[in-house]
């Protein structure tokens, strides 16, 4: 039943599959679940009419709601508990992130669609093992989604209901106090959650396709495992490569600005806290909610650079195996036209094998959970390269040296020396910063 299913989604042959809309659930569909979240969090326009209600509940609930609560629920006559000093700050913050991220996804599910999107439509050429873990990522997906929303969720509603149950807006816009208290509760709550939801979304989408392309890396390293021409090899990294390019060329503009406002949200936040007036401030009940539209922002930043560097990093690996593949198959050359090589061992890896054999116990020492074909330490079998010749791999080494695939930003790498090097600069900003405000030098 799993594989009719299964077959019924990637087989581009499938009338059933060739009818599916672009954004309508079918039976044997497996984005049967993302399409329903997506519809429910409004941000379907497959339709004028589904547009516009994902327009207007994007309007009313990163605008509207936010700019009310700070310039009519600020409360600048409560007590210290109750005054929010760091309102401004959070929801511009969350709104500005909210609507990049929802600018984005609508951009995205109107063009591509959904299958399109995520690549569902391309899974037909792919393994079988790469269909069943990319599948059962993506179902796993919706709770890592959950993870990271509901944790904040809880304590922002803590925070707001205790804001709001103690009596800090006095204002019966309603007519009845208590009504409107938990109309405006009600309404910030579903505020603060749409607005972190549609961004940790993009980014679990973001997370997800990067998943795809690091287990087509992985089934690709099995090539060099096996008796393959370089014609071959070559065209499955072209088209590897090619998808990572139509991923950086989606994500690019989310990824740039999503980083340019959060290190903006993060340098105001620390700017207006290390103020020689704010010192008062720093509180659980008037910067609570500043960490927490911190720890939302930062996360969702983190989840897009460890999934842009992982697979950046999985995809350079290729050179290093293609490279391991080509010494091996030299030194077997020589070895054998030597004449003095020992008999070969059952991996059929002549004396290279048997030179490494004594430190096979070592070596699993040396192992660990995260490694796979494109790093692990073994030797290639002979029966891999026993037929390409020199110049062949020579040049498939070459071409890899000087075409490394990964994910890119207008031309940069995103890569762990990229990382470091947007580490070290938002650190000298920060000191610097903190040298005009606490005079650290």
């Amino acid at each position: 039943m799993r594989n009719d299913v299964m077959e019924g989604l990637l087989n581009p042959n499938n009338k059933t599959s060739a009818g599916l809309g672009r954004c309508v659930s079918h039976v044997q569909d497996e984005l049967k679940s993302f399409r329903s979240y997506v519809r429910w969090m409004c941000v379907d326009q497959s339709n004028a009419w589904r547009a516009c209600i994902s327009w207007s509940i994007f309007i009313l609930f990163a605008i509207v709601v936010p700019a009310i609560s700070h310039f009519v629920f600020t409360c600048a006559s409560c007590d210290g508990k109750h005054k929010r000093p760091y309102d401004g700050v959070v929801q511009l913050s969350l709104s500005s992130v909210a609507t990049v991220s929802f600018l984005c996804l609508s951009w995205f599910v109107r063009k591509f669609g959904l299958r399109r999107f995520l690549f569902f439509d391309k899974l037909y050429n792919e393994s079988e093992t790469v269909r069943r873990e990319y599948t059962q990522q993506l179902n796993r997906s919706l709770k890592i989604l959950c993870i990271f929303v509901m944790p904040c969720f809880a304590a922002e509603s803590v925070y707001k209901i205790w804001w709001y149950a103690s009596r800090a807006s006095q204002m019966p816009f309603l007519g009845n106090v208590y009504v409107s208290d938990m109309v405006a509760c009600t309404l910030e709550l579903c505020s603060w959650l749409y607005r972190t939801t549609v961004f940790f979304l993009v980014c679990v989408l973001f997370r997800l396709i990067c998943y795809l392309q690091i287990l087509r890396l992985q089934d690709f390293a099995t090539v060099f495992q096996e008796q393959s021409d370089v014609g071959s090899v070559l065209s499955e990294h072209l088209r590897i490569r090619r998808h990572l390019t139509i991923i950086s060329h989606r994500y690019r503009g989310f990824i740039l600005w999503s980083l340019i406002l959060v290190t903006g949200s993060q340098f105001s936040l620390l700017l207006i806290t290390t103020r020689s007036s704010a010192t008062a401030n720093l509180d659980v009940y008037r910067s609570g909610e500043l960490a927490l539209c911190s720890i939302t922002l930062v996360t969702g930043v983190l989840i897009l650079l460890r999934s842009a560097t992982k697979i950046t990093h999985k995809a350079q690996a290729v050179t290093c195996l293609a490279t391991k593949w080509h010494v091996c198959a030299t030194l077997e050359y020589f070895d054998a036209n030597e004449g003095d090589s020992p008999p070969p061992d059952e991996t059929g890896n002549g004396r290279v094998v048997s030179g490494a054999s004594s430190d096979r116990e070592s070596d699993s020492d040396l192992a660990s959970d995260d490694q796979d074909e494109l790093e692990n330490a073994k030797f290639v079998p002979s029966y891999a390269y026993s037929t390409i010749s020199y110049q062949k791999r020579q040049a498939l080494v070459t071409y890899l040296e000087n075409n490394r695939a990964g994910i890119t930003i207008y031309g940069f790498t995103l890569d762990r020396s990229t990382l470091h090097t947007i580490f070290m600069l938002e650190l000298s900003l920060i000191l610097w910063l903190l040298g005009k405000t606490v005079g650290i030098s």
